[in-house]
Protein backbone atom coordinates (compact mmCIF):
# COMPACT_ATOMS: atom_id res chain seq x y z
CA UNK A 1 0.00 0.00 0.00
CA UNK A 2 0.93 3.47 -0.87
CA UNK A 3 0.80 5.72 2.53
CA UNK A 4 1.60 9.39 2.74
CA UNK A 5 4.66 9.45 5.29
CA UNK A 6 5.53 13.15 5.56
CA UNK A 7 3.50 16.85 5.18
CA UNK A 8 5.07 20.13 4.22
CA UNK A 9 3.53 23.61 5.37
CA UNK A 10 4.51 26.55 3.38
CA UNK A 11 5.28 29.43 5.22
CA UNK A 12 5.70 33.45 4.66
CA UNK A 13 6.54 33.96 8.14
CA UNK A 14 7.90 30.68 9.70
CA UNK A 15 8.66 31.98 13.39
CA UNK A 16 4.68 32.94 13.22
CA UNK A 17 3.59 29.76 11.92
CA UNK A 18 5.56 27.69 14.26
CA UNK A 19 4.36 29.56 17.61
CA UNK A 20 0.72 28.62 16.41
CA UNK A 21 1.60 25.21 15.27
CA UNK A 22 3.45 24.47 18.54
CA UNK A 23 0.55 26.85 20.79
CA UNK A 24 -2.56 24.33 18.74
CA UNK A 25 -1.07 21.39 18.62
CA UNK A 26 1.90 20.92 20.87
CA UNK A 27 4.06 20.06 18.12
CA UNK A 28 8.27 20.47 17.85
CA UNK A 29 10.01 22.04 15.75
CA UNK A 30 13.52 21.86 14.53
CA UNK A 31 15.43 24.19 12.53
CA UNK A 32 17.95 22.97 9.71
CA UNK A 33 19.45 26.12 8.68
CA UNK A 34 20.22 27.91 6.16
CA UNK A 35 22.72 25.36 4.35
CA UNK A 36 18.84 23.42 4.44
CA UNK A 37 16.91 25.93 2.90
CA UNK A 38 15.86 26.72 6.02
CA UNK A 39 13.89 23.68 6.44
CA UNK A 40 12.37 22.78 9.73
CA UNK A 41 11.24 19.55 10.40
CA UNK A 42 8.20 19.02 12.47
CA UNK A 43 7.45 16.20 14.75
CA UNK A 44 3.59 16.11 15.84
CA UNK A 45 3.86 13.42 18.45
CA UNK A 46 5.36 9.73 19.93
CA UNK A 47 5.38 7.04 17.50
CA UNK A 48 3.23 4.41 19.17
CA UNK A 49 2.90 0.70 18.72
CA UNK A 50 -0.84 -0.16 18.24
CA UNK A 51 -2.29 3.52 17.79
CA UNK A 52 -5.84 3.42 15.84
CA UNK A 53 -4.39 6.62 14.04
CA UNK A 54 -0.37 6.67 14.53
CA UNK A 55 0.05 9.95 12.63
CA UNK A 56 3.38 11.23 10.36
CA UNK A 57 5.83 13.69 10.91
CA UNK A 58 6.49 16.49 8.38
CA UNK A 59 8.32 19.52 7.41
CA UNK A 60 8.08 23.52 7.31
CA UNK A 61 9.83 25.44 4.34
CA UNK A 62 9.55 28.76 3.42
CA UNK A 63 6.99 30.35 1.37
CA UNK A 64 7.96 30.84 -2.64
CA UNK A 65 5.17 33.30 -3.48
CA UNK A 66 2.22 35.28 -1.33
CA UNK A 67 0.21 33.63 0.66
CA UNK A 68 -3.49 32.77 -0.07
CA UNK A 69 -5.86 35.79 -0.51
CA UNK A 70 -8.64 33.80 0.47
CA UNK A 71 -11.23 32.29 -1.90
CA UNK A 72 -9.48 30.19 -4.09
CA UNK A 73 -9.78 26.48 -4.59
CA UNK A 74 -7.76 24.52 -2.49
CA UNK A 75 -4.46 23.52 -4.32
CA UNK A 76 -3.39 20.92 -2.22
CA UNK A 77 -3.68 17.86 -0.03
CA UNK A 78 -5.20 18.80 3.25
CA UNK A 79 -4.42 17.30 6.35
CA UNK A 80 -6.30 16.49 9.09
CA UNK A 81 -5.49 16.37 12.74
CA UNK A 82 -7.08 14.08 15.08
CA UNK A 83 -7.89 15.93 18.51
CA UNK A 84 -9.16 14.83 21.67
CA UNK A 85 -11.44 17.97 22.28
CA UNK A 86 -12.78 19.50 19.11
CA UNK A 87 -14.26 22.52 20.83
CA UNK A 88 -10.90 22.88 23.28
CA UNK A 89 -8.52 22.80 20.34
CA UNK A 90 -11.02 25.29 18.13
CA UNK A 91 -10.49 27.72 21.05
CA UNK A 92 -7.13 27.57 20.71
CA UNK A 93 -6.64 27.80 17.17
CA UNK A 94 -8.52 31.01 17.26
CA UNK A 95 -6.73 32.40 20.37
CA UNK A 96 -3.71 31.62 18.15
CA UNK A 97 -4.57 33.45 15.41
CA UNK A 98 -6.23 30.82 13.28
CA UNK A 99 -9.32 31.39 11.35
CA UNK A 100 -12.68 29.43 10.31
CA UNK A 101 -12.82 27.49 6.82
CA UNK A 102 -16.07 25.36 7.71
CA UNK A 103 -17.83 25.53 10.76
CA UNK A 104 -17.91 22.08 12.66
CA UNK A 105 -19.88 19.23 11.67
CA UNK A 106 -20.87 16.13 12.75
CA UNK A 107 -19.70 13.27 10.61
CA UNK A 108 -21.71 10.09 11.18
CA UNK A 109 -20.02 6.95 12.04
CA UNK A 110 -16.49 9.07 12.22
CA UNK A 111 -16.74 12.25 14.44
CA UNK A 112 -16.63 15.86 15.13
CA UNK A 113 -14.53 17.48 11.74
CA UNK A 114 -13.82 21.27 11.28
CA UNK A 115 -11.54 22.99 8.71
CA UNK A 116 -9.46 26.05 9.79
CA UNK A 117 -7.02 28.16 8.46
CA UNK A 118 -3.03 28.82 10.02
CA UNK A 119 -2.41 32.54 10.60
CA UNK A 120 -0.38 32.17 6.79
CA UNK A 121 -3.55 30.91 5.07
CA UNK A 122 -2.90 27.30 5.13
CA UNK A 123 -5.66 24.66 5.52
CA UNK A 124 -5.95 22.06 7.83
CA UNK A 125 -8.51 19.85 9.44
CA UNK A 126 -9.48 18.75 12.69
CA UNK A 127 -10.68 15.67 13.57
CA UNK A 128 -12.87 14.57 16.79
CA UNK A 129 -12.88 10.87 16.00
CA UNK A 130 -16.23 8.60 17.86
CA UNK A 131 -14.96 7.17 20.75
CA UNK A 132 -14.64 3.34 20.06
CA UNK A 133 -14.75 1.00 23.27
Amino acid sequence: MNRVVHFEIHAGNQDKVQKFYEEVFGWSFQDMGAQMGNYRLITTGKDEDGAKWPGINGGMNPRRGESPRGGEPVNAFVCTVSVEDIDDILEKIEKAGGSVATEKMQVPGVGWLAYRKDPDGNLFGVLQPVATN
